[in-house]
């Protein structure tokens, strides 16, 4: 029969609160699975982390997971540093540093920034803002050719393209998992909602030119979407990159449509509602956000509408 026990063992984290240990193994020892809570330390990215860990007669596989209401704990502090323009210095390009790259008012790079907060990665990857009405040459001749955000350098090489990175983030660094790789369901449905992105903001997009129906359809399909999974408010249930990838935009069109065009997004969407309610509680989103009035104003401008 198996057994339980409890102890603490501050060894498993260096310099950190102590780790609570749970244990159940069988009766033939071969097999054990091991809980480690890990406390955050002290002016760290303040999430809680649950690891699970099988010992299998001498081989340990481990996983680590946090819940999205353990995301949405403690703050993350980040001060924005001046974008850089073109009279700026280029950095110390390909010395060794992760650098990613991003402006603060593109939705594209917001995933990437987002995606790098909740991975924790807040010391590992620096974060390197560009005007884009001012961008420096040596940004398009020494570190992305293609002159847009967001792009990483790791390893000596710089990629881009918003989807690819938010998964190369996931996939590369250690942190929580924000992506359903042991549930084929979920990760079936989340490759399926990261293609619809583009679809869904061109949508919405359109409905600025007079009509909102493009609008209308585009949200009841966002609100359909969060009905899939019923054990959490976000797409896949608990929070995964898929949220990420559509927060940015979402964020930038309730105000929008609110304000021009008299239009709530959340009317008669019980399920969307409670995400953007439980998506702005989230730690690593909140320091990316943008003034509301400032974003109404930069899709004016660009739509050439009189305020």
């Amino acid at each position: 029969m198996a057994t339980f026990s409890s102890t603490t063992s501050p060894a498993l984290g260096s310099g950190s609160s102590p780790l609570i240990i749970s244990s159940i193994p069988t009766t033939n020892n071969n097999i054990q699975f091991s809980v480690f809570i890990k406390l955050p330390k002290p002016n760290k990215f303040p999430t809680p982390k649950l690891q699970f860990q099988l010992y299998f007669g001498g081989r340990t596989s481990r996983r680590t997971w946090v819940s999205s209401a353990a995301m949405a704990t403690g703050s993350v502090q980040e001060v924005r540093t001046p974008a850089l323009t073109s009279s700026s210095d280029p950095p110390t390009i390909f010395d060794g540093k992760t650098r990613l790259y991003i402006s603060y008012v593109c939705p594209y790079a917001q995933r990437v920034w987002i995606t790098r907060n909740c991975k924790e990665l807040l010391e590992k990857i620096e974060l390197v803002p560009i005007d884009l009405q001012d961008r420096p040459a040596w940004y398009k001749e020494k570190v992305y050719p293609p002159n847009k955000v967001p792009a990483l350098e790791h390893k000596n090489e710089v990629i881009g393209e918003s989807l690819d990175l938010i998964k190369y983030l996931d996939s590369n660094f250690e942190g929580p998992s924000l992506w359903p790789e042991y549930d084929p369901a979920k990760k079936e449905y989340a490759e399926e909602l990261l293609s619809h992105t583009d679809t869904f903001n061109k949508s919405v997009y359109s409905s600025f030119k007079g009509d909102v129906n493009e609008a209308v359809s585009a949200f009841d399909f966002i609100e359909t979407a969060l009905s899939k999974f019923e054990d959490g408010p976000f797409f896949l249930g608990q929070f995964s990159l898929v949220d990420i990838a559509y927060a940015p935009f979402i964020e930038r069109f309730q105000p929008f449509l609110a304000e021009v065009m008299n239009y709530d997004i959340t009317a008669g969407r019980p399920n969307l509602k409670v995400w953007i309610e439980e998506i702005n509680k989230v730690e690593g989103y909140k320091p990316t956000r943008s003034d509301p009035k400032e974003i109404v104003a930069s899709i004016k401008k660009r739509f050439s509408m009189s305020n």
